[in-house]
């Protein structure tokens, strides 16, 4: 995870600055599959939620929440979402790769950064390291 530094230039703006130097020309979102009463959803919204918009990841995918039993029609999955959390990276509303579970933000932040890296051109930020 790399957060925006502080400095004259606000978070949002640098990380919309990153973002538009790292993202592909159409839309690349994280899409969060849950659902209500999932124990894992609720840790990843209070360690993750508040400061992924403010991180590189989260201004390059940014995050769009859809309910388990409500997937929308235009979301193209590659296959059926069965667990909660499921974070799908998704290009022009289609699956590219997903991520089951939610395994703790030690893990989250490097799992998520090679998902974009691989299947939508994600360059993370390697000058912070991952849960800085």
């Amino acid at each position: 995870m790399a957060l925006a530094a502080s400095g004259t230039e606000t978070a949002g703006t640098q990380a919309a600055n990153q973002a538009a130097r790292t993202a592909p020309s159409s839309g690349v979102e994280l899409v969060m599959v849950e659902q209500q009463g999932c124990e894992w959803c609720r840790r990843w919204n209070e360690e993750i939620a508040p400061i992924y918009p403010k991180t590189t990841e989260g201004a390059f995918a940014p995050l769009r929440r859809v309910d388990l039993r409500a997937i929308p029609d235009d979301l193209k999955t590659a296959r059926r979402v069965n667990f909660t959390p499921t974070f799908l990276i998704v290009k022009d509303s289609h699956e590219m790769a997903r991520l089951e579970g939610y395994p703790g933000e030690d893990f989250f932040w490097p799992l998520l950064a090679q998902l974009l890296s691989k299947h939508v051109g994600f360059t993370p930020d390697t000058a912070e390291s991952p849960g800085s």
